[in-house]
């Protein structure tokens, strides 16, 4: 490992030297041509860091520009001739003035940007590369990725689409700090700094929590947000969250297609199309379908989606945005294999357990969105709607243990029918203004939600008689006819959650040096559990409080160091709040707090470092009383201690780069109801580095080169079932083959190594992929 980062900076030498060479040669410049000079203000005459100023021949063909710094200044050197200059900021109106520069001299010139219209701003489309430089998820405001206090991974459309990405188990891929659990291979599920959830994730900022796989066809991006972040997304977020960012309707055309295929039966199309209906209007759809089967023995999937998407501007002061997806999932319900003498099982990888015509799961998911953006000098309106309609489906085979003789695996069997109705409206109202020379972006907003849940289970009877059934260790996949009915403990209940809360956030720059963010969330969360089997109903309501402090130092202009503080509350029915029972009612919010200190560096505008260490403390979890194992006491505490750093962007013009490092040290502080003082987190590996390079050869022809690694880690706390750790290498190959064809070909475990990726229990264990080639073919029409 300590190779690989030497060989980073090695390698990293020469691009550093190639710019600060050409910082000398500007120096130089500024000094013999023409030099245009100034200033770039906010209508308070503040001035603005980071406004790009661009300036252009009349002919089109000189052009030079640079980037303001933390006193709004910048200086251009140009040649003599006549410029369009034009000067661009987020969140500001663009502005262009004409300039004659001569052979000699300077020209001062102060520039006064207008707080922008909505159609400036509330886009935020990702550039042509991995890095972004803004974030809007984080505050619920734009701001610049290395001033807000708390670590933030992006995961572009750009690398998706190098990496050929289809999932968000393929994205995690690159997120220091997360990793990716089984989810009993029917759902998202990630562990985020020790911690697990299938619930944390989030469509454009709104709650998306049902469990089923979600696809990336319709994504400009994905940020995953680490540490507690309920004060702007509410309740759980133990770890971190996930949220996905769509892809917006755009006043520019866009037909763009993919096409893929590959080993194990990979197919796959995508497509894009954005269409401006008037100057007013512009639509947007996105598609995809698959059929692709599996290195793993009879398991495939079939999946569908469509995602159409309207925007309305009426003027520049209001945005109306509409959209809607659709997707379907229907694949083949596979647990993995199971475990002999705390390892995986020393079977063939493809080894199914059960009968796979019988197992299946089936997602349908209907979402849709409305949201109003309006903008009243600087004062900000945003509301949003959000509706989710989910119904899901799995029947599946649990493989058990094995005999001390090796010679037979327990199997069991069940289904499971969950069917959510999510409705969630936000209204967030900002306000930016400057006092004394402090200047703050003021946020207060509210959240209402009402969400439905029927949940029905049945076991799965052999023969219709006994739920457990011993098959052979070597061939463990069967016919036997399997009846599912109800047991006397399966579930069958109706659960409605409602949620009210309101928030309140300030963004403070004291000085061009310190920076402050500070808020507060209030949220009463009201569940009422209502079990069809006997006809109870449970309710319970908590109130949880959850505050936010950030400070953020800037010694220099392109880089922060940061300190947070900041809290969330998991209520006692868990992250899917399923079930309620005459405990769990009276059982407080687990209590999640995550200390971190940062630092974020952008060396230039295209390439950023950032690095943190955070201690992460959830308490209030349950434990049995040890004087009495009747009751139950929350007492239980569990710690994560951290490091993590990433990197992303262009080392070099040619050079791109995105990925990081995790230390990460999970453990069980006091004695929790699964666990022992000192048992290590489940899934939870002290060490993962992963690293993708994209290096473009020539102007057609481009490569790319990653390596992951991962140490040993357990399946669960129990810690008796090790995964060992493996390192993988993938690699790609591009090319342009003209301006409409892109041809790509991507190899996964470029050496065919074999490892476990992940695991669900003891004996759930997920192998890896072995080397597998897949080939993309992208059109632009």
């Amino acid at each position: 490992m300590h190779r690989i980062a030497l060989l980073t900076v090695l390698l990293s030498l020469p691009a550093l030297c190639e710019r600060a060479y050409a910082k000398a040669d500007a120096l130089q410049e500024l000094a013999t041509r023409f030099t245009l000079q100034g200033k770039v203000l906010d209508p308070t005459r503040a001035p603005i860091e980071g406004a790009r100023v661009t300036a252009v021949s009349d002919a089109q063909i000189r052009a030079a520009s640079t980037t303001t710094d933390t006193r709004g200044s910048f200086a251009l050197a140009l040649e003599p001739g006549r410029y369009m200059v034009k000067i661009a900021a987020d969140g500001f109106s663009e502005r262009s003035q004409a300039v004659v520069a001569s052979a000699s001299g300077t020209e001062s010139l102060d520039f006064v940007l207008e707080i922008a219209g909505i159609r400036d701003t509330v886009t935020v489309s990702a550039p042509a590369g991995y890095g972004v430089p803004t974030i809007s998820a984080a505050t619920k405001t734009a701001t610049l990725l290395r001033d807000v206090p708390q670590s933030v991974t992006i995961i572009t459309q750009e690398l998706i689409r190098d990496q050929l990405m289809m999932g968000l188990g393929d994205v995690m891929r690159y997120v220091p700090g997360v990793s990716v659990h089984q989810g009993e291979n029917n759902r998202d599920q990630v562990i985020v700094r020790g911690n697990s959830s299938s619930a944390d994730f989030f469509v454009d900022g709104v709650r998306d929590d049902a469990q089923y796989y979600r696809d990336l066809y319709n994504l400009d991006r994905v940020e995953a947000l680490k540490g507690p972040n309920a004060m702007i997304f509410g309740r759980g977020g133990a770890g971190g969250v996930v949220n996905r960012v769509t892809k917006q309707a755009a006043s520019s055309p866009i037909r763009t297609a993919l096409v893929q295929s590959g080993m194990f039966g990979h197919r796959r199309l995508t497509a894009d199309l954005n269409e401006p209906l008037s100057g007013t209007v512009a639509f947007r759809v996105n598609g995809m379908v698959e059929n692709s089967e599996s290195f793993r023995r009879s398991v495939n999937l079939e999946r569908y989606g469509i995602a159409p998407t309207i925007t309305v501007e009426p003027s520049r002061q209001t945005k109306i945005t509409v959209r809607y997806e659709h997707l379907s999932d229907s694949r083949v319900a596979d647990r993995g294999i199971t475990s002999f003498q705390g390892k995986p099982a020393g079977v063939p990888d493809d080894t199914f357990y059960g009968d796979p015509s019988t197992s299946h799961v089936e997602a349908t998911v209907h979402l849709a969105s409305a949201s109003v953006e309006r903008r009243l000098g600087r004062l900000s309106l945003r509301n949003h709607t959000s509706y989710g309609d989910y119904d899901r489906f799995y029947q599946n085979f649990v493989p058990g243990a094995a005999s001390v003789d090796r010679a037979h695996v327990t199997l069991t069997a069940y289904n499971n029918a969950t069917k959510r109705r999510n409705l969630f409206n936000q209204t967030d109202l900002t306000y930016a203004l400057s006092t004394r020379g402090i200047r703050h972006t003021l946020l207060a907003g509210a959240e209402f939600g009402r969400q439905l849940t029927d949940n029905f289970r049945n076991t799965g009877y052999f023969n219709n008689s006994v739920t457990s059934l011993a098959v052979p260790f070597t061939s463990p996949t069967i016919s036997t006819p399997v009846t599912f009915r109800q047991s006397a403990t399966d579930a069958d209940n109706h659960v409605k959650a409602l949620v009210a809360a309101v928030y309140v956030q300030d963004q403070v720059e004291l000085s061009r040096y310190v920076q402050v963010v500070g808020g507060l969330r209030l949220e009463r969360f009201d569940l009422t559990y209502h079990n069809n089997r006997n006809d109870d109903t449970l309710n319970r309501v908590d109130h949880l409080a959850s505050p936010r402090l950030g400070v953020i130092v800037k010694p220099l202009s392109l880089l922060s160091l940061y300190g947070s503080y900041s809290t969330s509350h998991l209520p006692s029915s868990g992250d899917q709040f399923s079930s309620l029972t005459t405990i769990t009612q009276q059982v407080e919010p687990e209590t999640i707090a995550n200390h971190e200190v940062g630092a974020k560096w952008d060396p230039w505008s295209d390439l950023s470092f950032q690095a943190a260490v955070y201690r992460l403390d959830r308490a209030n979890t349950r434990s049995t009383d040890p004087n009495d194992p009747t009751r139950i006491v929350q007492t239980g505490r569990q710690r994560t201690n951290g490091f993590e750093a990433g990197v992303t962007g262009h080392v070099t013009s040619a050079w791109q780069i995105a990925g990081g490092y995790s230390y990460q040290d999970a453990f069980v502080a006091s004695a929790t109801a699964v666990a022992k003082v000192g048992a290590r987190g489940a899934q939870v590996p002290h060490h993962t580095l992963s690293v993708w390079n994209n290096y473009q050869i020539t102007r057609r022809v481009g490569a790319g080169l990653g390596v992951l690694r991962r140490a040993d880690m357990f399946a669960t706390v129990d810690n008796t079932v090790t995964l060992p750790g493996y390192t993988r290498a993938d690699a790609a190959a591009y090319v342009s083959l003209n301006k409409q064809l892109r041809l790509q070909a991507n190899v996964e475990n470029l050496f065919d190594k074999r490892y476990y990726v992940n695991a669900d229990s003891n004996t759930n264990i997920s192998p890896g992929f072995p080397r597998t080639l897949r080939l993309g073919l992208t059109a632009t029409f």
